[in-house]
Formats: C-alpha cells, structure tokens, sequence
C-alpha cells in the first residue's frame, strides 16, 4: 500500500530588504564655465582678409586685449579721422555764431555809434543856438532846419547801428538751430564711424586662453571665424541626463567623473539643471541604446583637481555618476 507522506511547509517569504535611493549616470563632455567663444568678423556681412593676428595658440588675454585686425581697419580710421575733423568745424562753426561778431568788430561797432552820437549832439547844439538867434536876426531860419534835418539823419543812422551791434553780440536763434542741427548730425556720422573702426579689430570678449585660431594673416576670414578663446580656470561637466532620471537629480548633489585612460577619478557637484528636454547630444558606444532618446542638459562644476587635470581637454567625453 501506498504511505501518504505529509508534503513539507512552503517557505516563509523573504523579508523585504531595504534599498537606499538610485544614483544617475549619464554621459558628458568637458566645457569651461565661460563657455567656448568663438570670435567672427562682425556679422558675417562681408568676406573680408586679416591683416594682423596678434596673439597665438595658448596664448593667456586679457579683457579688451586687441586679438587681430582686418584688412579694412586703415580705411576706416581714415573714415572716422574725417568725420571728427567734420564734427570740429561743425562745432567751431556753432561756436562762431554763438558769439557772433569778432571783438575787433564790435568794438569798430561800438566806436562808430559813439561817432555817430557825438555827431548828433553838434547838429542839436547848432539847431537850438540857430533857434535862439532867429529874434534877434543874427540868424536864418534855414540854418536852424539844416541843422535840425541832420540831427534826424544822425538818429537814424545811430539807430541803425545800434542793430547791427546787435547782432554782432547775439545771432539770430534760427541760425544757431541749424547750426545745433549740423553739429549733431556730424556728432552722429562721427560716432558711426568710431563703430566701424572698432568693428575691423577683435577683441577679446573675457580673459582667457586662445583655444584654436582658425585664419592667418592675409587669408580670407570663413564661416570658422577668427579664433577660439575661453577662461579655462573653471571647467565644468555637460552631462546628458535622461529625462526619466531627472527627478533624482538635485541641486548641490556631489557626483564622479571617470576619464577614459584616467585611474583617478574627479570630484563635482551639480551646479544647473536646464530648462529644456531635446534630443540626446552625447555619442554613445552602447549598440542597443536609444538613438533618439530625450535628455536635460545637466551642468556640474569640478573641483580644483579635476580642474587642472582637464585642463587642456574641453570637449573630452567623460563618463558621469551623480550620487543621491
């Protein structure tokens, strides 16, 4: 006969294990904190030849510092040499009516009202001495008159010269407006023309180090630009985070960044999240990873080390582990 055997319990159930929260990682690239600035001829409008290149390849700059210059900076300083000189003899010309007459003028102008005046007051003292002797007939009447008619005439031109002092001292406002006008025209071209002067030089936008320079002297400046300039005493990690781990990422948390060739391994802490969700920019080696997948751009700032240790090495791919 059979014997029945009692089947042996089922196992108790494991007891959940408490798991601590996940870590994200991701792919970035190195890149300074001033980003990579890529210096072109002002806009783009013309094809145009350097003429100066006066910095090199590694070379530390200054801000403001003077980089190069094209081939048209000589023609247009001549251009703005000329506009200043039209701005002076636009504004000399203002002045000139503001003062009006010359000194010596005025004083001429001033002599000749006092001739005149003196003149006058002979004609009125003979007029009443010729009036006072019509009685008494040692005198004629028509003397008196003659004297009379030539202290008018001597008002008259008095008065005349008194407006010609006058506008000697202050000129008429409508032309001192056109004046006002030319002068602030030529202020205007002059102004346009110190722009374009400075349009033919590049400058360096930050201090920093020249990267790549792209043209040499008497070749024609291209879609490349100038040169590559950039403050490489702060580099940061551009890593490509997938949007699904972007809720465990935070501001402030710490994270390691694995150099391909390095043992070491660089410290740094994220210091931006983007605003923006695009397409994964990072180049992958994974043959089965998802070749449109959606990712935030995290920024995370090295520490000193990994600083000086990258260097010379913006746009290297880096490997990111951004701790909880």
């Amino acid at each position: 006969f059979w014997q029945l055997r009692a089947s042996p319990p089922p196992p108790a159930p494991a007891a959940p294990t408490a798991t601590g929260p996940i870590g994200v990682g991701a792919l970035g690239r190195v890149e300074p904190a001033s980003r990579i600035r890529r210096l072109n001829q002002p806009g783009g409008m013309a094809v145009t030849r350097l003429d100066r290149l006066l910095v090199a390849e590694g070379a530390e700059v200054t801000q403001g510092q003077l980089l190069a210059e094209f081939a048209d900076a000589g023609m247009k300083d001549a251009a703005a040499a000329q506009a200043e000189a039209t701005l002076a003899e636009a504004e000399a010309q203002l002045a000139r009516l503001r003062a009006a007459g010359r000194p010596s003028e005025i004083e001429a102008q001033r002599a000749r009202i006092e001739a005149i005046t003196a003149q006058q007051e002979i004609a009125l003292r003979d007029a009443e001495r010729a009036e006072r002797l019509v009685p008494t007939g040692a005198g004629a009447i028509a003397t008196a008159d003659r004297s009379r008619a030539i202290a008018t005439r001597l008002a008259a031109e008095k008065r005349e010269a008194m407006a010609a002092l006058d506008t000697l001292l202050s000129s008429r406002p409508e032309d001192i407006a056109l004046a006002e006008a030319r002068v602030a025209g030529a202020r205007a071209a002059a102004a346009k023309a110190r722009v374009d002067a400075e349009l033919a030089r590049v400058r360096a936008p930050i201090a920093g180090t020249v990267l790549r320079i792209f043209v040499r002297p008497g070749d024609q400046v291209g879609a490349d630009g100038v040169l590559e300039i950039a403050d490489l005493s702060k580099l940061e990690i551009v890593a490509d985070v997938y949007e699904t781990d972007l809720p465990r990422v935070r501001m402030g948390a710490p994270a390691e960044i694995v150099v391909p060739g390095e043992a070491q391994r660089f410290a740094a802490r994220v210091s931006d999240i983007g605003w923006t969700v695009r397409r994964q920019t990072q180049a992958s080696n994974d043959p089965v990873a998802a070749v449109d997948a959606r990712t935030v751009e995290v920024r995370l700032t090295l520490d000193e080390a990994g600083a000086a240790a990258l260097r010379r090495r913006s746009n290297m791919q880096v490997q990111v582990a951004i701790r909880p």
